[in-house]
């Protein structure tokens, strides 16, 4: 099983678009080429060949194809054989029987329907599946609803349970969870907010749809000065210290030493330019 780097600030490009390819991986941390919503019908057999007539690196570029069962997948899965991409994002993934043609690709299964949420559990146990995303605005309209958020921006109880779910679901099976997009493009303390949220959660990248949103991201999710200091010295701390210990009036074990780590493992210097 390939493991999953890419993050954590992952920008969603339509595919149709190829103009903006090149554009979107500078700006992007590692970009999803999308064959499925941000392509009209009509446009759908052209975008399939923009994605063969202009590759990306692979190492950075995840395609978005569409669900299992529809025309467009079979089509989506003949243009990828003309490519090097080998990993995809598999929308409205429902089951691990959804990922049985899919073993020559490491798969990011996007949890969006009210059936994919209830199935992440296994879904995440797929032997190809790398990472896990979910989805709230496909969720809440396969629920009949109409929105994902209260007036305040705040999610409504049952996507946040989703949420809960694919996270939980994706550590339970050591997978990445990515978090879901921000659709307020303008509303970038309410971005920074919620991923400076998934980041302390658990979650390893957030998905975006507009290059403005890269920065806000990568701040989120890039620990500062002041976190990673502490975190050193929480750890140097417990090399001197059998047990549990107190440090700077809070009580130090196992987990919070464990805290500390993933603290120090998400300080890594990016090698993507950031205009």
């Amino acid at each position: 099983m390939s493991i999953f780097t890419m993050g954590p600030a992952i920008l969603f490009c339509p595919a149709d678009r190829p103009d903006r390819y090149a554009k979107a991986l500078e700006r992007a941390d590692a970009v999803i080429l999308d064959l499925e919503d941000a392509v009209a019908p009509e446009n759908k057999s052209a975008a399939r060949q923009a994605l063969v007539d202009n590759p990306l690196d692979p190492e950075r570029t995840i395609v978005r194809v569409n669900p299992v069962g529809t025309a467009d997948f079979t089509a989506d899965l003949r243009a990828l054989s003309s490519t090097d991409y080998r990993t995809i994002m598999l929308a409205k993934t429902e089951g691990p029987e959804d990922l049985s043609r899919l073993s020559a690709y490491a798969v990011v299964a996007l949890c969006e329907t009210a059936l994919g949420i209830l199935n992440a559990q296994v879904i995440a146990g797929t032997r190809n599946v790398v990472a896990m995303m979910w989805g709230a605005e496909d969720l809440v309209a396969s629920l009949g609803g109409s929105s994902s958020r209260r007036e305040s921006g705040t999610y409504r109880d049952v996507v946040r349970h989703a949420r809960s779910q694919v996270l939980l679901a994706a550590g339970a099976y050591g997978k990445v969870a990515i978090d879901s997009v921000y659709i307020d493009i303008g509303d970038h303390a309410g971005l920074l907010g919620e991923s400076v949220d998934a980041a302390a959660s658990g979650f390893g990248a957030k998905a975006s749809i507009h290059p403005g949103q890269m920065p806000f991201i990568r701040q989120a999710f890039i620990p500062t000065t002041e976190q990673v200091d502490r975190a050193k010295n929480v750890l140097a701390a417990a090399e001197k210290s059998a047990g549990v210990f107190t440090f700077e009036g809070q009580m130090v074990d196992e987990p919070l030493l464990r805290h500390a780590r993933a603290t120090l493992a998400r300080h890594a210097p990016t090698t993507t330019t950031t205009p």
